[in-house]
């Protein structure tokens, strides 16, 4: 009897909420692999002959690739998870396979550029889809957690490269100072873990006891802290790595504890599925009742009316939303808060802020996260630093989306009503000393501004998110919400492609001797100045996205004065049961 209760609670808990809720840390710890690419963006470029600008360009496309999240949106509309899993899975280890083939020459012929950008345009769209699939059904799932479960999923991306870089170092760090097998364990974990727990992402409804969601919410905090744990762990890892030389046995025990911190949480799902399967009777009582009282009157034991609105609502299929939403766009004034359509919203001079603010910030620190590789390499960095250099950025990515989006409801917050636009004038501020340490290479900056950026754009992400949320309603949210990550492709366009990646080039030509040619297309640039013209462009740019947000806070501060309150319970509330979607992008 007891073997066969253990085996139904075993049963149980691969099957239940919280056990789904774990499945979807672990998807996400290791969707963030875009952040790694800087480790592993030296080798792209010696093994294939690239200039700094044609490596950039790479870049451009992996940026492009994991952030246009539309169609995963879409599909997940009509299907279940595990087909946006598989898809993801597929797309991962496909594109990520052939790019480590060709950085690895297993090809007779050269692979061409458009192929190479290509293959990991694919690779990182595939990120996409793990995030659709784990966030949104873990975010329907704890309906009442909506805030605290947007928090801890995205914190756990920012985390993927630091864990990523820990696993690296304990399999290659004093072997080879070759990056392309980083490649294909990219291509790999993430495939495997999407496919591990396929069939357990779904939908599991929450119960609604009082009691219940109290538990819930206490059971969070502990989830929330375990992470911050990791992430102070890898800080503490990251700064005994460069303190103290590391051997490749004390390199496997580092990320051998970080395996385990990665085991830890299932303390939790085991405690929190114990204490649910205690009232597993009452829950199902309950249930059961309540679905009787929504089709029987109590009183009378007589059918009650459903209204013909609630009616429509639960028979309307996603192709009819398709064509109620495109049969609405109307371009008709719409007051700040209200809903908005995708047209009223596009000419609306918020969103054109808002937008302009994310190319020019978001695009000018993405560009200094995907070439931190190459800055630290100018700067004489080791190898071994660069990967610190990716741990910090993600570590601190961690950071900032958790103090972002746990803080924006906040009494501090709250009592001096420091609004999202307000809240984002300032991190976009605060990036801009980060660039200019970039800028003039000062020895050893390199570590707080790999730390300032970090965070900068970890809390971008929430505040993204919310700004669009607030100002132009939730109907359309799950359209309206993908415009933020879509423009940030163009501005790394400009800024990483254009700006960064010629002007380095053009210096590395000039230490070359050649003027403007392409030396011998591998040229290395080594010294203060490959980057520091591009920086103070880009630390201009993001003074200048700063700028935007300012005045998008100037323009809605009496509208989040006289209503902010209000928006704020509606949002929690998630009037939208569709709108998650465009959160997970």
């Amino acid at each position: 009897m007891a073997s066969l209760s253990a085996m139904a609670f075993t049963m149980r808990l691969l099957r239940g909420r919280w056990f789904m809720l774990y499945g979807s840390f672990l998807i996400m710890s290791a969707a963030g692999a875009t952040s790694i690419f800087a480790v592993y963006s030296k080798d792209i470029k010696t093994r294939l002959g690239y200039t700094q600008e044609q490596l950039n360009t790479v870049g451009f496309f992996m940026d492009l690739g994991s952030n246009v999240g539309i169609h995963a949106g879409l599909i997940a509309e009509v299907s279940p998870p595990w087909v946006i899993l598989s898809i993801g899975a597929i797309m991962n280890l496909g594109g990520y396979l052939m790019l480590y083939l060709s950085v690895a020459g297993r090809f007779v012929s050269e692979t061409p550029l458009w192929l190479v950008c290509l293959y990991i345009f694919v690779g990182a769209n595939s990120q996409i889809f793990a995030h659709t699939g784990a966030l949104v059904n873990s975010v329907r799932s704890f309906p009442g957690s909506r805030g605290a479960m947007l928090g801890l999923l995205k914190g756990w991306i920012g985390l993927s490269a630091a864990i990523f870089s820990q696993l690296y170092l304990a399999f290659w760090a004093g072997r080879s100072s070759d990056t392309q097998q980083l490649i294909l364990l990219v291509a790999s974990l993430p495939a495997a873990i999407s496919v591990a727990f396929v069939s357990t992402i779904r939908v599991i409804p929450a119960p609604q006891q009082p009691a219940t969601v109290c538990r819930e919410i206490r059971a969070l905090r502990c989830l929330l802290y375990m992470s911050l744990a990791l992430a102070i762990y890898l800080m503490v890892a990251i700064i005994l790595q460069k303190s103290f030389l590391f051997n490749s046995i004390e390199y496997g025990l580092s990320a051998g504890i970080v395996l385990a911190m990665l085991l830890l949480p299932l303390v939790v799902v085991q405690r929190e599925e114990a204490a649910a399967a205690m009232i597993n009777d009452t829950s199902e009582t309950a249930a059961t009742s309540q679905q009787a009282l929504s089709v029987v009157d109590v009183a009378t034991g007589e059918p009650t009316t459903v209204p013909e609105a609630a009616t429509a609502a639960m028979a309307e299929k996603p192709a009819s939303a398709v064509v109620r939403t495109l049969s609405s766009l109307r371009l008709t004034p719409v007051p700040r808060g209200q809903d908005h359509n995708i047209l009223q919203a596009m000419v609306s001079v918020d969103m054109l802020l808002l937008l302009a603010a994310t190319a020019l910030g978001v695009g000018g620190i993405l560009t200094a996260v995907y070439n931190i590789g190459q800055i630290g390499e100018s700067l004489g960095y080791p190898q071994r630093s660069i990967a610190t250099f990716v741990s910090l950025l993600s570590i601190w990515s961690f950071l900032g989306r958790v103090t972002s989006g746990f803080g924006l409801d906040t009494v501090l917050v709250r009592r001096h009503n420091l609004t999202c636009p307000l809240l984002m004038f300032v991190v976009l501020l605060l990036a801009v000393p980060g660039h200019l340490l970039i800028a003039f290479g000062v020895p050893g900056s390199l570590y707080p501004a790999s730390m300032v950026i970090g965070f900068c754009y970890g809390a971008t992400q929430p505040l993204i998110l919310a700004i669009t949320s607030e100002l132009f309603g939730l109907k359309y949210y799950s359209t309206l919400s993908n415009f933020g990550p879509t423009v940030c492709p163009v501005g790394t366009y400009l800024l990483n492609v254009r700006v960064a990646g010629r002007m380095y080039d053009k210096e590395a030509a000039r230490q070359a001797g050649v003027g403007n040619a392409m030396a011998g297309k591998v040229a290395t640039c080594i010294g203060v100045r490959c980057f520091r013209e591009s920086f103070l462009v880009i630390a201009v740019a993001t003074a200048a996205a700063a700028a935007m947000a300012a005045t998008l806070a100037w323009r809605t501060w009496e509208f989040y004065a006289a209503g902010k309150t209000t928006l704020r319970s509606k949002a929690e509330m998630g009037e939208d049961n569709g709108g998650v979607v465009g959160e997970a992008n």
